[in-house]
């Protein structure tokens, strides 16, 4: 437990803000209650005392320098669109806002980057490089959410089984630490061994270690060509145990995500859309891959279909349907797209684990998550990246009281991801820890490794007042 000591904010230290981000700060009623919590709010909900909506470095290290001379509390916040209430001010202060950074300053082509502001949306930021004849690979599922946000994160998304997470991307960062020090990481260049990788320690440490302020990412030519394959299986079990042949014949594919059908039926209703069978050939479809390639040419995609049809229907597929439209290709990940906010809105009790495990695991790991719905008053419903075994499992009520939820919410994923160590995984791919997973991390990683974290966060923020409550650092109830 923590033994650090916070003060509150006071009239003059709110002053001493505005003069070092003048125009920017927000008090009081000016503050939006969006602030107040992340997608999942049933990690808490706790507003800020003062919101800055910092559009420079030197603002942001400004406030940081007030803020950590008077052990005041700060919680930096993108686009809110975190899992796990990471940008929840759990101790009230200060929130510093980069979502006001927004600006794409300019890509170095001879050497495949782009330099942005931590505030632009992955959303803008794919656009902006198709633009350019390039691509951003890293493509979690909310589009709408800020590039800094995925990158204190280390967002995977639908592209990681070919191309990696956003770590794979991040070349060089200015960083404000707490003490509103600031400080350059990294380099236009992909290779290192050049000391620490202080960069790929900021990486993933959701706002902990520092406030990323800009960010240069590696940027790749845009493939010519893209298509997709709709995989429908009798049974979940045969649509995972399709995964591992496609890359043993040579298969590349840019995107592999596995579905089970009754999620896909909620999110097509949800969306008004009609996309996935049903039905084929008498039976009934129980599960879907869908599998994009990309390539040089439309001659060398239609080779790579022909090949991996073969594929899937030696596996056990039902049949094989190939998106070689925009349309098509446009309504099927429409539906992939939508299968959380799909799930949102027809839930009003709702939590999350989006663990990792080998992926010949997959099969077994849902079958043991899903065997103990008969146990606990929620449905469950899973779907996931079938290609690098990331795997979301939500829980679901609409008629439990939210401390019963609650309760066994907490007995349901201390079992899961006691599973998923077991079988060799991870608590989490691509969602962090934040504040609402920081007991499974403990169990997971032990206490030696909690020291480890908790050692290295104090050196980065010897009074501890960036991001508290979060990761490794538990704050004292």
């Amino acid at each position: 437990m923590s033994s650090y000591q916070y003060n509150q904010v006071t009239p003059e230290i709110i002053e001493a803000i505005k003069a070092a981000a003048p125009g920017h700060v927000l008090v009081g009623d000016q503050i939006n209650e969006d602030y107040s919590h992340d997608e999942m709010s049933i990690y808490g909900k706790a507003m800020p005392d003062v919101l800055i909506e910092a559009t420079t470095t030197e603002e942001v290290a400004a406030v940081m320098k007030i803020c950590n001379d008077n052990k005041i509390p700060v919680t930096p916040s993108g686009a809110r669109t975190a899992l796990t209430g990471g940008p929840v001010s759990l101790l009230g202060g200060v929130m510093i806002s980069t979502t006001k950074m927004n600006k794409i300053l300019g890509y170095d082509k001879e050497n495949f980057v782009v330099t942005i502001q931590p505030g632009v949306l992955l959303n803008d930021l794919a656009e902006d490089c198709l633009k350019q004849g390039l691509m951003y690979p890293p493509d979690p599922g909310e589009k709408f959410a800020t590039v800094g946000g995925n990158v204190s994160t280390n967002a995977g998304g639908m592209r990681a089984v070919k191309y990696g997470t956003t770590r794979d991307y991040v070349r060089a960062m200015t960083v404000v630490l707490p003490t509103g020090e600031i400080v350059h990481e990294g380099a236009t260049v992909s290779k290192t061994s050049s000391g620490y990788s202080l960069l790929n320690l900021m990486i993933g440490s959701e706002g902990t270690l520092g406030i990323i302020t800009e960010m240069t990412l590696k940027v790749i030519a845009n493939p010519k060509a893209t298509i997709s394959m709709i995989v429908p299986y009798e049974k979940l079990d045969d649509a995972i145990a399709t995964v591992p042949k496609f890359f043993l014949n040579h298969l590349s594919p840019q995107a592999l995500e596995f579905m089970e059908r009754d999620v896909v039926d909620d999110t097509e209703k949800f969306l008004g859309k009609n996309v996935y069978p049903k039905q084929m050939e008498g039976t009934e479809v129980g599960a879907y891959v869908l599998a994009t390639f990309d390539g040089n040419s439309e001659d060398e995609l239609m080779d790579i279909v022909e090949k991996a049809s073969e594929v899937v229907l030696e596996a056990g597929a039902i049949d094989v349907l190939v998106a070689d439209t925009p349309q098509l290709m446009r309504d099927a990940w429409a539906v992939r797209s939508a299968l959380l906010e799909a799930i949102e809105a027809n839930t009003t009790l709702l939590d999350e684990c989006d663990v990792v495990v080998p992926v010949t695991k997959i099969p077994e790991f849902l079958t043991y998550a899903k065997s103990l719905e008969k146990e606990h008053g929620f449905t469950i419903k899973s779907f996931g990246h079938a290609g690098d075994g990331n795997l979301h499992v939500y829980t679901c009520s609409n008629d439990m009281e939210e401390a019963e939820f609650n309760k066994q919410v907490e007995d349901f994923m201390k079992k899961v991801y006691a599973k998923a160590t077991e079988e060799g995984g991870l608590i989490s791919g691509e969602h962090g820890i934040g504040c609402g997973k920081m007991e499974y991390l403990k169990d997971f990683v032990g206490p030696v490794n909690m020291r480890i974290m908790k050692g290295i966060k104090e050196v980065f923020d010897p009074n501890m007042i960036l991001n508290p409550g979060k990761v490794c650092y538990e704050i004292q109830k």
